[in-house]
C-alpha cells in the first residue's frame, strides 16, 4: 500500500476532540490545572536509576517534546505518567489526578500511542480502530478518521501486513479516537515517508488548536522544533535543559552559520582562505556545505562569489543561528548510545 499523498488535515466540525474536556463526573475540566505535573520523580530498576529526580510542568493545550538520547529516561518517565509504573519517590499529576490511584477516572481522558503499534498481528485495521472506539463514550467517527489518516484503502488489511508507516498511523488513530484531553505519543512518525509525516504534523497541530495536550517523544529534532511549544531535554534521568524552541536555540548574535547545497567535493580550503581566519568551513555530507562564524552581508557575498568562481550555484542557501540538533548534541554529546 502507498502512503497518503495529501499532507493536509483539518478536523471537521462535530469531530473535535475538545468535546472530551470533561472529567469522569461530567464536569468541565479545570483549564488552570496543568495537563501534566511531575515533581522529583525517581525510578530505579535494581542498581540502575532510570529516572533521577525529573520535574516538569506541561500546560493545557500545549505540545511538549521530551527529548533525550537512548537510555536517558524518556520511556520510563512516560510510563510513570501513564500509570504503568509506580515511581520510587516523587509525585505525578495527570490532569490534576494521580495516574495510579485514579487510573479509572483518567482512562477515558488520556490516549497513548506506544512505539511499535501494540496491536494484535492478525487484527484488521478497521476492526482494531472500531474496537478501541467502542470503549469510548463519545468516539470520533471511525470512517472520518480512516480517511483523515489515509487508512481507508488498507482498512481490511491485517496489522502485521501493514507497512511501518501505516501501523504508526493506525496506532495514532487508536490513541485519539476516544477524544482524549491528553495524548502520549512515542515516536509517532517513525517509519513514515515525508508525505505521511507532514500529514501527521498537520493533525497534531489541529489537535493542539482544539485544546488537546500532547506529550511527544521523538529523535527527530526537526519534528520537535516544528511542533513543540515547549521542549524538555533529559539525560541520565535528569532534566538538563528546557524551554521553547526559540529559547533553546538562541545564541550570541555574533555567532551564526550559512548552509547551502552545491556540487559535492568542492575545495572548502579555498573558501576558508577567502574568509577571516576564525571561520569554519565544512562539507557536512556530500554536496551540503556549512560556514560557521559571524554572518553579515559581506560574508554572504564572499560565499556566493566563491560558488560563482567554482562554476556552481549555491542552492537552498540558509542563514541562521544554531538549530535544535546542534543544541541537543552540545548538551548530550556525540558519542553513540546503545
Amino acid at each position: 500500500m502507498n502512503e497518503p499523498a495529501t499532507p493536509s488535515v483539518r478536523l471537521a466540525d462535530g469531530d473535535l476532540p475538545a468535546e472530551s474536556a470533561r472529567d469522569s463526573t461530567g464536569d468541565r475540566a479545570d483549564a488552570a490545572t496543568p495537563a501534566l505535573e511531575i515533581t522529583g520523580v525517581v525510578k530505579r530498576f535494581g542498581t540502575v536509576t532510570a529516572v533521577n529526580g525529573i520535574g516538569l510542568t506541561m500546560r493545557r493545550g500545549h505540545l511538549l517534546a521530551l527529548l533525550g538520547p537512548n537510555g536517558a529516561g524518556k520511556t520510563t518517565t512516560v510510563e510513570v505518567c501513564e500509570g504503568h509504573i509506580r515511581p520510587d519517590t516523587g509525585t505525578v499529576r495527570v490532569l490534576g489526578r494521580d495516574p495510579l490511584a485514579e487510573r479509572a477516572a483518567l482512562r477515558s481522558r488520556i490516549g497513548a500511542m506506544p512505539q511499535g503499534g501494540g496491536a494484535f498481528p492478525g487484527v484488521r485495521a478497521e476492526e482494531m480502530l472500531r474496537l478501541v472506539a467502542s470503549c469510548a463514550r463519545h468516539p470520533l467517527d471511525v470512517g472520518w478518521l480512516l480517511d483523515t489518516l489515509g487508512l481507508r484503502e488498507c482498512r481490511r488489511t491485517p496489522f502485521k501486513r501493514l507497512s511501518g508507516g501505516q501501523q504508526q498511523r493506525l496506532s495514532l488513530a487508536c490513541a485519539i479516537v476516544g477524544r482524549p484531553e491528553l495524548v502520549f505519543l512515542d515516536e509517532p512518525t517513525a517509519g513514515m515517508d515525508p508525505q505521511a509525516r507532514l500529514l501527521v504534523w498537520d493533525l497534531l497541530a489541529a489537535l493542539r488548536a482544539d485544546g488537546v495536550s500532547i506529550l511527544l517523544t521523538t529523535h527527530m529534532m526537526e519534528e520537535a522544533e516544528t511542533l513543540a511549544d515547549h521542549i524538555v531535554i533529559v539525560d541520565g534521568g535528569r532534566v538538563i535543559a528546557d524551554g521553547s524552541p526559540r529559547t533553546l536555540t538562541a545564541s550570541d548574535p555574533a555567532v551564526g552559520h550559512i548552509r547551502f547545497r552545491a556540487k559535492a567535493g568542492l575545495d572548502t580550503g579555498l573558501l576558508a582562505a577567502a574568509l577571516p581566519e576564525d571561520y569554519l568551513v565544512r562539507e557536512l555530507t556530500p554536496g551540503t556545505y556549512r560556514v560557521d562564524g559571524h554572518v553579515d552581508p559581506q560574508v554572504v557575498s564572499t560565499v556566493t562569489a566563491w560558488c560563482a568562481q567554482q562554476g556552481v550555484l549555491a542552492e537552498h542557501l540558509h542563514v541562521g543561528g544554531r538549530d535544535l540538533e546542534e543544541v541537543f548534541l552540545e548538551l548530550t554529546g556525540r558519542e553513540l548510545r546503545s
